[in-house]
Formats: C-alpha cells, sequence, structure tokens
C-alpha cells in the first residue's frame, strides 16, 4: 500500500514506518526538512542524474532563461559546497577546455571535474588577488548560492543572509571584468533593496529571479546583475 506525498510522488508503508520509527530522535524542525527532502522531485532527479545537489537546477533553469554563462568564460563559484552549481557552471563553460572554473568555500570538498577547488575564506584580504591569480585574469561571472547557517529566527536569519550577500557583491566588484555578471541567492523581506540600488550604480541591469526550482513558499531569490561597469 502507498500514499500520496506532499510533492505528488509515492512513500510506500515501509518507508514511512521507518520514518516514524526514527521520528523521536529527530526536532520538529529536522523531521519537516526530511519528509519534504523524501517527497522533493528535484532531490530525486538530482540523485538519478548525478548532481551533488537540488540547487543545481536552480542555476541551471536560470541559465536556459536569462543566458548567465557562456562558453569560455571564467567564472568564480562563491561557498561551492557540495557543487551542485559547480557541476552546472562547469558544464556551461566547458571547463578547463574553453573555460576557466575556481570554487571556494572555508569547508573541504570533493573536487568537480573541470574545476579547480581552493579553501579560501572569500571575506581574507587577499581572496580576490589570490582568485584572479587562479583564473589568469578578472571573472566574467562571480555565483553564490551562500546563506549564513539559520538560528530559527526568522529576522535574524534574513539580516545575517543579506549580510553575507552583500560581501559577496563588494568582492564580485574587485574582481569582474567589465561586462561581467553576478548572480547570488538573497531573501526577500525588504532589506534588499539597498542591496538592489547599490547594484545599480555598478551594473547595467539589475533584477530579481526565481526559478521553478525554488520552493514556492521560501522567501528565496535570486538577484542578477549584469553589465559590469567596472
Amino acid at each position: 500500500m502507498s500514499r500520496k506525498g506532499a510533492a505528488g510522488g509515492t512513500t510506500s508503508g515501509r518507508d514511512m514506518t521507518k520514518r516514524l520509527k526514527t521520528a523521536k530522535k529527530r526536532t520538529t524542525s529536522q523531521q519537516i526538512w526530511l519528509e519534504r527532502q523524501i517527497n522533493d522531485p528535484y532531490v530525486a532527479r538530482a540523485k538519478r542524474e548525478g548532481y551533488r545537489s537540488r540547487a543545481a537546477y536552480k542555476l541551471m533553469e536560470i541559465d536556459a532563461k536569462h543566458k548567465v554563462l557562456k562558453p569560455g568564460d571564467r567564472v568564480v563559484d562563491l561557498g561551492a559546497a557540495p557543487g551542485g552549481w559547480s557541476q552546472i557552471a562547469a558544464e556551461k563553460i566547458g571547463a578547463p577546455a574553453r573555460g576557466k572554473l575556481v570554487g571556494i568555500d572555508i569547508l573541504d570538498m570533493d573536487n568537480v571535474p573541470g574545476m579547480e577547488f581552493a579553501k579560501i575564506d572569500f571575506l581574507d584580504d587577499d581572496a580576490p588577488e589570490k582568485l584572479k591569480a587562479m583564473l589568469g585574469g578578472p571573472a566574467d561571472v562571480v555565483l553564490s548560492d551562500m546563506a549564513a547557517n539559520t538560528t530559527g529566527h526568522k529576522q535574524t536569519d534574513h539580516l545575517r543572509t543579506m549580510n553575507l550577500v552583500e560581501a559577496a557583491a563588494e568582492f564580485a566588484r574587485e574582481v569582474l571584468a567589465p561586462g561581467g555578471r553576478f548572480l547570488a541567492k538573497v531573501l526577500a523581506g525588504g532589506t534588499e533593496t539597498a542591496l538592489l540600488a547599490q547594484l545599480k550604480k555598478d551594473f547595467a541591469e539589475v533584477k530579481h529571479v526565481k526559478p521553478p526550482a525554488s520552493r514556492s513558499g521560501s522567501s528565496e531569490l535570486y538577484v542578477l546583475a549584469t553589465g559590469f561597469r567596472g
């Protein structure tokens, strides 16, 4: 016997029994997260297609519509772990044969084919020069799917993530070539308007995008800034 999950997939009675037996060991938020993962078609698709996270489809969908990544681009993936965005970027730019992809994170991660990985904190003063040296010049694209670790307090989490995005935008200004593109995750909540206003001073076009792979109930958005003025 089976029943429909929240995302329309089927869950066997045996699997449901297993979840119920282990549920007492988890917090409510952990249990909600697990069940959402189990019922998420993008999670299942990522496993089938060999991507490291469902986030790969967010970049895939954004790029299909807005053409962020081009063959031969030099790309920086900030906070690259676990590597889903790096996988898509490497495919789109033809790394390493044509394009150059550098992924950085403060965490260790298994390397993605076509990517050069460095364990670097992008907030370090010497990080921009290190990245330019690894790329062989300025970047054409800076990607950031980073979000601050959550505390459970919505406003605090929003502010912490926005601080991180603002730092990523500042980093992008230091490493992008004229005409470059910046794509980063933000959380809707009001404070992102200041970021957009600042980006509009430095980029020809700035807009919000929300790919289908972003959960509909999430406050997650992406800001896409193109045509860096240098």
